[in-house]
């Protein structure tokens, strides 16, 4: 089956690199909006008897989704054997349970929105906390591509004498698989309280790692509080200035730049949103696991 490939608006790098690697075609289209603010849609290329693959992240997806559903939609009446979604980021999965009356589980909604229109979906280490599969949330064939050994592969080509730092004890099952993957040792954060307001925060065998460079790693960097305050406390323990690692950079409002400001040395982020931090590209996996999820459908 032929495939083409269509990127939403600032996914363009990420669809080239892909298109490259399954060796496909950029599709042309025209998204615009007409006076009035309705969206207009139009596919220039031949979509006919071709699998259609939509990449667009779903990093402040509100803004997306009705593109997403009118090519969708669009390529099928052209013809199209099927739509599959690359959404490398995918967004709602934090709301999955109702936490205050009146609520709903927009995870849920979201899923069920999507699956109305795609026929799968691939994206990249998906928030799931309290949901244990994507499937849970999507009726459609669908995909999780995990990061860590892009980025353990990362370090060990980048980064002399490497420690992981974790910044509690719920990441230490996901710095340790980045740092076994990466040959490194690494060390969580300890907190021990001695009230309700005084907590005490310490790097354990900190001796040992003094000459070594600590890399933080998280999967989502939103605010990036938690990382600051790990940089702090790696500051007072009088550690290197520490490279940041983290696979979705969100960064919301001026979180990368207090990021930058904290005293790190570096910021690095997977490819999954389009950002300056970006490098660690994950478009050969993606293109591999899309091409394999095509013959499930």
């Amino acid at each position: 089956m032929k495939t083409i490939l269509f990127s939403l608006p600032g996914n363009e790098e990420l669809t080239e690199l892909m298109a490259t690697k399954m060796d496909a075609e950029v599709g042309q289209a025209t998204l615009r909006k007409f006076p009035d603010g309705e969206s207009y849609t139009r596919i220039l290329s031949d979509v006919k008897d071709k699998c259609v693959v939509l990449v667009c992240t779903l990093h402040e997806p509100d803004g997306k989704l009705l593109s997403l559903y009118f090519l969708s939609h669009t390529a099928k009446s052209l013809g199209a054997m099927c739509t599959c979604l690359v959404a490398p980021y995918l967004a709602y999965m934090r709301q999955d349970k109702v936490f205050n009356e009146g609520e709903g589980v927009t995870s849920g909604f979201f899923g069920k929105l999507i699956s109305g229109f795609a026929d799968s979906i691939t994206t990249v280490d998906p928030h799931l906390h309290r949901i244990s599969s994507l499937g849970e949330v999507y009726q459609i064939p669908n995909k999780v591509i995990h990061a860590a050994d892009a980025i353990s592969e990362w370090i060990k080509e980048n980064i002399e004498n490497p420690v992981l730092i974790g910044p509690d004890s719920e990441s230490e099952q996901w710095v340790s698989e980045v740092a076994k993957n990466a040959g490194a040792p690494f060390t969580v954060l300890q907190k021990v309280r001695h009230g309700d307001r005084d907590v005490e925060v310490s790097v354990p065998d900190v001796d040992i790692y003094k000459d070594a460079t600590p890399i933080l790693v998280d999967d989502i960097i939103s605010t990036a509080r938690t990382m600051i305050e790990t940089v702090q406390h790696l500051k007072k323990a009088g550690m290197k200035p520490p490279i940041c690692v983290g696979i979705h950079a969100v960064f919301s409002g001026n979180a990368y730049q207090d990021l930058l400001d904290s005293g790190v040395e570096k910021i690095v982020t997977c490819n999954t949103i389009p950002h300056s931090s970006n490098g660690i590209d994950l478009s050969d996996i993606m293109a591999k696991e899309v091409k394999k999820l095509m013959h499930h459908i």
